[in-house]
């Protein structure tokens, strides 16, 4: 009878991906980058945000559109 035994292959689990090739979490943290940018530049009081705000507002951008290509 032990030669009925169902044996059972287990599939190899795909190893985890570090974080920052992750897509969720970088498209959060390119959301953030593009929020922030836009509270940089409608901010009246610190002359430096304002100035900042056009290069993170691109950063975000840029970001967003690289990591939108990553595969789930």
């Amino acid at each position: 009878m032990s030669h009925l035994i169902e044996t059972r292959t287990r599939t190899p689990a795909r190893p985890k991906r570090p974080f920052f090739l992750r897509r969720g979490p970088m498209e959060a943290i390119a959301t953030v980058l593009i929020g922030l940018g836009f509270l940089m530049l409608f901010q009246p009081f610190l002359l430096l945000l304002y100035t900042y705000s056009l290069v993170t507002l691109l950063i975000g951008t840029v970001m967003f559109i690289i990591v939108s290509k990553f595969p789930e």
